[in-house]
């Protein structure tokens, strides 16, 4: 796989998925800057030690991360753990595998996981709305009546739904949602703010909806991250089995 799309010197991005163990709240989300240095199998590369100014930044073992890779014929993605990091003839080596299917990259702030996951959703009501938009607590009106809808893709900034019901772009969204967290269902209630709707050509009177979360808290967020990749891990194992 990566032979096909991945070349020695090709310049990569690695965002950080959660906070890095030993560092600031600040490394969550955090970019840095590297190039592949070897390609040592199909699913492991060697890259260089990213640096900032001059300053080698030691990227800990086990750590997660979105990589973006540079290619003439476009820009891939894919999820990565480093697995080891050493120094070899001067020149220090970060080692990453694979944890998902190298793909085309959109240019996205989080990666998207599809999916196909059941939520439910409503408007919020207007003292919800300025309560959220203020940040002032509040608690949700309670024994309003929720749409069903279907989760196609999910990321740690957002998702994308399919509903009968149209939501107008720019409003905001209470949704309801389960994630399968340590072989547990755990529900989420989050805040969306719709981005776009559009109706699809192949199904009149559903309307996709792309959403972003909005407020959301940085606990939340990485747990929601996690999940995404366990998910990309078990396609995975099964891709192999298979």
């Amino acid at each position: 796989m990566l032979s096909k799309f991945v070349s020695v010197g090709d310049k990569i991005d690695l965002q950080a998925v959660g906070r890095l163990e030993g560092y600031s709240d600040e490394s969550e989300g955090k970019t840095y800057y590297s190039k592949v240095y070897d390609i040592l199998s199909e699913d492991t590369l060697e890259i260089l030690m990213p640096m900032e100014k001059t300053k080698l930044i030691l990227l800990p073992v086990d750590s997660e991360y979105n990589m973006v890779i540079y290619q003439e014929s476009g820009l891939y993605q894919c999820l990565v753990r480093v697995i080891d990091r050493y120094k070899s003839s001067n020149v220090f080596i970060l080692v990453v595998e694979l944890e998902s299917n190298l793909r085309k990259f959109q240019r996205r702030e989080y990666y998207r996981f599809s999916c196909a996951l059941e939520m439910c959703a409503r408007n919020l009501e207007e003292e919800e709305i300025q309560a959220v938009e203020n940040s002032l607590p509040y608690a949700l009106t309670p024994g309003l009546p929720l749409k069903q809808s279907i989760i196609v893709d999910i990321s740690g900034g957002g998702l994308r739904f399919i509903s009968s019901q149209r939501y107008e772009p720019d409003s905001l969204l209470y949704i309801n949602y389960n994630l399968l967290v340590e072989n547990e269902k755990k529900p989420y209630e989050i805040i969306g703010k719709v981005l776009s709707v559009k109706e699809l050509e192949n199904r009149r009177g559903f309307f996709e909806h792309r959403v972003q979360y909005y407020n959301m808290s940085h606990k939340t967020r990485e747990e929601i991250i996690k999940y995404i990749f366990e998910e990309e891990r078990k396609n995975r194992r099964k891709e192999w089995q298979d």
